[in-house]
């Protein structure tokens, strides 16, 4: 263990125990009661920050520095370049660098725009284009993962390597990565970081995310939670169609389990309903074929054969119920024409008087509900994806972003994933913050979605590890909401001197000043140099998007309200300029910020204010103020200087 791994270890350590010391003083001692509304949500803010700093130390307990693959590279290699409507240089770009990989390998550009014209310049350069088939047409697409999955099955080999269409692949991707399937043929995916020529030093959009790939990544790799971040890694071909044929039978299976249960439901409801005993006979033996298909299904019987066993008792209760039937039919035609009807010359009509009637309601008509009820029965056993247009989906499409969905469950089968730290590709970057936002929004709201359907701490076949690895990355985008006390409890204080804890007391600083300053400590040990103080910003600066991705990532589980998929732009700045409807959030906290540190100041002045408490707090919403300045600075960014942006680009990529 290296010194600078041993510290790490300590600082953390030390960091969960100094954190657990306050937060639970907070709860017991301190709570000002009397002004809970406040009080509460900002213990329960920071109780939530103790979770968020205990899933960090954790991840960074067991960081994995890998160097390079023992083995050397073998197996085919199929490069998938995924694209819909950007534009053709751009793809055409990355595809001719992709062709120049050094390792044997085919290029594909897989269109979900179908473009003639970016056919045309593929075939040119002698790459590969798949689109989608006509199978695709009115059934759901799935965005890139449908785009991926379809071109599976056009494929064969044994890796492939996902690019985006702004990611310009070194020519050694292959050769540094590939060895690592040799070393372990239980390794399914391969990750190397994403890294941006069109992002100056100042990185206002906060883009190159260097504490993820870096400290973060290597340390969920230590416990074998590293995941596919949707570009820049090769995926083993084995893995994913196993996933795919996995997913298949489970689909079924669970189809088929509801489609008895429901069958079952209605036979005994039209049972109940049947008072001839002939037809309660036929329904009752159809009855014990469903529950003992039930039964078999629960099991671990094949579902085809059970599904075979149940429609043979349908056929032959159909069979037997339709003979009844007609027989039905005809003893109902042939009683009423034996009632006693009658021509009333009053009303210039047919009747039947009231003895008959009374008859006709008494008697048993033909079985029509129970034929429906049959009818029913065979529709619901569809034990096809018949909604889907192929049966079998390798890559996770229960998120709009398919990347973590899919390493969770290629994890939860035992497969194993490596980070590689070496920057291998080169991208673009969002170069305007209303892209920027609609990015990010897209990838909280997937990773919501992943943990509201399949959350991890339940998941089966995750190691304990992986299980709180994955739920970290989701945890974090639950930030939102304790930053909106962060920012309210100073303003409450400063305007109206309400406190939200007992008192400034030596107390409060003596546990508080001690977890904050060995918590920036790690952070600054962690980081080993590379800056990561956008990310502190702008986890906190976009409180405004991890809110919507909350309520919208809800609405689309459990209500079935649609998420929009915008694919983020590689063709410059959006022109329309600052997106002032999406950011009013953030600039309204800061006025209010400003103008309850001039009234906080003025309470001083006045002597109705307290002095500690006014320091404390002035200090506080300055921090918040520097933090919410990243988003000024998001606003007023016009792309990278040209110099720096050629330097960059000309700039070795390792």
């Amino acid at each position: 263990m290296t010194a600078r791994f041993a510290t790490i270890r300590i600082l953390a350590l030390l960091s969960v125990l100094l954190g657990v010391n306050y937060v639970a003083w907070r709860w017991l001692e301190s709570v000002n009661w009397s002004a809970w509304w406040i009080a509460v949500p900002l213990v329960v803010a920071e109780t939530y920050s103790l979770i968020d700093t205990f899933l960090f130390c954790l991840t960074m307990w067991r960081a994995k520095e890998r160097t390079a693959p023992v083995s050397d590279p073998q197996g085919t290699v199929d490069v998938f370049i995924t694209t819909y409507d950007e534009p053709v240089e751009l793809v055409m770009t990355t595809a001719r660098a992709a062709k120049r990989i050094a390792y044997p390998h085919q290029t594909w550009i897989l269109d979900d725009g179908s473009r003639p014209e970016l056919e045309t310049a593929a075939r040119a350069a002698g790459v590969g284009y798949l689109t989608r088939s006509d199978d695709w047409t009115g059934k759901p697409r799935h965005a890139k993962a449908g785009n991926l999955n379809s071109a599976l099955f056009e494929t064969d080999g044994e890796f492939l390597l996902i690019l985006d269409t702004d990611q310009v692949p070194d020519p050694l991707i292959l050769h540094r990565t590939l060895g690592y399937f040799a070393d372990d043929p239980t390794v399914a995916v391969v990750q190397t970081p994403q890294w941006f020529v069109n992002v100056d030093e100042a990185d206002p959009l906060g883009s190159q995310a260097p504490l993820f790939y870096g400290p973060i990544q290597q340390g969920k790799d230590g416990w074998n939670a590293a995941f596919f971040c949707g570009s820049n890694a090769i995926l083993r071909r084995e893995a994913l169609m196993q996933l795919g044929i996995i997913g298949y039978v489970r689909e079924v299976t669970d189809s088929a389990a509801r489609a008895l249960s429901t069958s079952e439901q209605m036979i005994e409801k039209e049972m109940r309903a049947a008072s001839d005993e002939n037809l309660r006979r036929e329904l009752y033996a159809l009855l014990i074929s469903i529950r003992q298909g039930r039964r078999d299904l629960a099991g671990g019987a094949p579902v085809s054969e059970v599904a075979d066993s149940v429609l043979a008792a349908v056929h032959n209760a159909s069979v037997i119920l339709v003979a009844q039937d007609l027989a039905g039919i005809r003893a109902d035609l042939a009683e009423i024409g034996a009632l006693p009807i009658e021509h009333d010359a009053a009303i210039d009509a047919l009747v039947v008087d009231e003895g008959g009637l009374a008859a006709l309601a008494a008697s048993d008509l033909s079985p029509i509900t129970a034929l429906d009820a049959v009818r029913a029965l065979m529709d619901v056993l569809r034990l096809d994806r018949g909604g889907e247009a192929q049966p079998i989906l390798p890559l996770a499409t229960i998120s709009v972003t398919e990347d973590m969905a899919t390493a969770m469950q290629l994890h939860s089968l035992g497969w194993r994933s490596v980070y590689h730290h070496e920057i291998l590709a080169q991208g673009l970057a969002p170069e305007d913050l209303r892209t920027m936002l609609t990015q990010r929004l897209r990838w909280a709201q997937g990773t919501l979605q992943v943990m509201l359907r399949d959350n991890p701490l339940v998941k089966r076949g995750l190691s304990l590890g992986q299980r709180l690895m994955y739920f970290a990355t989701m945890w974090s985008y639950l930030s939102g909401f304790a930053a909106i006390v962060y920012l309210t409890a100073p303003v409450v204080y400063l305007v109206f001197g309400v406190l939200p804890v007992t008192a400034w007391s030596v107390d409060f600083f003596a546990r508080f000043l001690p977890y904050f300053i060995v918590n920036q400590l790690l952070f600054l040990i962690v980081a080993r140099g590379v800056r990561t103080w956008r990310g502190q910003q702008y986890s906190l600066a976009l409180f405004p998007v991890w809110i919507r991705a909350c309520w919208t990532a809800f609405a689309n589980v459990v209500f079935g309200r649609p998420l929009t998929f915008a694919v983020t732009r590689k063709d410059g700045r959006d022109p329309r300029g600052v997106p002032w409807g999406q950011i009013w959030p953030q600039l309204t906290a800061m006025v209010m910020l400003m103008i309850a540190l001039v009234i906080g100041v003025a309470r001083v002045i006045v002597g109705t204010g307290d002095g500690t408490g006014t320091l404390v707090n002035t200090i506080w919403v300055l921090y918040d103020l520097v933090v919410l300045s990243v988003i000024i600075q998001a606003a007023r960014y016009r792309g990278p200087a040209p110099r720096a942006l050629e330097k960059e680009t000309h700039g070795s990529a390792n």
